[in-house]
């Protein structure tokens, strides 16, 4: 298989994936290293490929959920110990967290892919903030932090307002 062969079967096993798929299960099925599958996601991304980088691997951008779902962003302030409980908030109503993203004085605006669907996801990513002994983004800015979430009506919206409204969690 050369190389555009296996950027096309990427983009194939992207397609036809309905979660993230991690570089090193994609390097073993097409029998490369990982690095060479990092390479040819940037290379595909440079190519216009809608490819989103997320702590579980590799999706591409669904244009039918920007259709069928809304899109929001929050403001939210909390502290690190109040993180999966956040989280568990929006899940729970049946949005999903599509990134979290601060203000950085020097940096400008860091955004890092979540793409948190379930509290299964909520729990892979609290323990591998946890395993590597990585502070969240939200650290870096006393707490204060905004997230993407989308969600199929305004009411379901207003709901999860509602309750991070009342744990103190909106700014």
């Amino acid at each position: 298989m050369n190389a555009t062969e296996r950027r096309e079967e990427i983009i194939n096993m992207l397609k036809s994936s309905s979660s993230a798929i991690s570089a090193t299960v994609i390097a073993k099925n097409l029998s490369v290293s990982r690095q060479i599958i990092v390479g040819d996601v940037a290379l595909l991304r440079a190519s216009g490929e809608r490819i989103i980088s997320t702590t579980r691997g590799y999706i591409l951008e669904n244009d039918k959920l920007n259709k069928d779902y809304i899109v929001k962003t929050i403001a939210c302030i909390h502290a690190k110990k109040c993180i999966e409980d956040e989280l568990t908030i929006i899940i729970d109503e049946g949005a999903k967290v599509l990134n979290v993203i601060v203000e950085h004085g020097v940096y400008g605006e860091i955004k890092g892919e979540l793409h948190l669907s379930s509290r299964r996801d909520i729990k892979e990513f609290m323990e591998k903030l946890e395993k590597y002994n990585i502070d969240p983004l939200c650290q870096l800015t006393k707490g204060v932090h905004l997230h993407t979430i989308c969600c199929k009506n305004n009411e379901i919206f207003e709901t999860i307002l509602k309750k991070l409204r009342k744990k103190g969690y909106l700014l």
